[in-house]
């Protein structure tokens, strides 16, 4: 069904996908509150955070940035900015609503260090894998066996603390989630199928 693994050479010949759905960055406590409890009806989301590169060995960064996507839609909750609302909490806890990332523990423990998380209805997709016989289990790397695209990862190591995030910080944190959200509807689509 899929390869196992796939070379940085046969990632790089593949197409380039980018989330163009709608972005809403989110900056203020009270607008986050509110967007944060609308978003409890949605089923799934794909799940990432972006964190201020420490290059000093020990130090990590608290979360700036927490993404939540959809097919059509991404959040972007920058946290650098506010502490995280209650609704958003209630969200990130919430069973019923699948959480979709890659490799998060790593996410999961720094959000935890900033706010009382109790994070329940994760998926990762790092997990999944195993059930598919794919060994390379990186967001770019996943996307090339699974989906057949490659998706960029130019703005990883950029300050996610900027004072205003520019369009192409937007669009890279939106397509990291999105592309998480993707990853999972497909292999759901194919485990219905067979």
């Amino acid at each position: 069904m899929f390869v196992s693994e796939i070379s940085k050479e046969e990632l790089h010949e593949l197409s380039l996908a980018q989330f163009d759905g709608k972005i809403h960055v989110i900056e203020r406590f009270g607008i986050a509150e509110s967007v944060a409890g609308r978003l409890r009806s949605y089923p799934v989301f794909g799940f990432d955070t972006e964190t201020r590169p420490s290059f000093t060995r020990g130090k990590v960064n608290r979360v700036a940035l927490l993404q939540l996507a959809t097919d059509s839609e991404a959040f972007l909750f920058r946290l650098c900015k506010m502490d995280i609302p209650p609704s958003l909490l209630a969200l990130l806890a919430d069973p019923k609503v699948l959480k979709i990332g890659a490799a998060i523990k790593n996410d999961l423990d720094v959000l935890k260090r900033s706010a009382k998380l109790k994070p329940n209805g994760f998926i990762d997709l790092q997990s999944m894998m195993q059930q598919f016989d794919i060994k390379s289990t990186g967001l770019s790397k996943m996307a090339g066996i699974v989906l057949g695209v490659r998706i960029s990862k130019a703005q990883q190591l950029s300050n996610w603390e900027n004072h205003t995030l520019t369009p192409a910080q937007q669009r890279y944190a939106a397509t990291d989630a999105w592309m998480c959200y993707r990853i999972y509807e497909k292999l759901n689509q194919l485990k219905v199928e067979n």
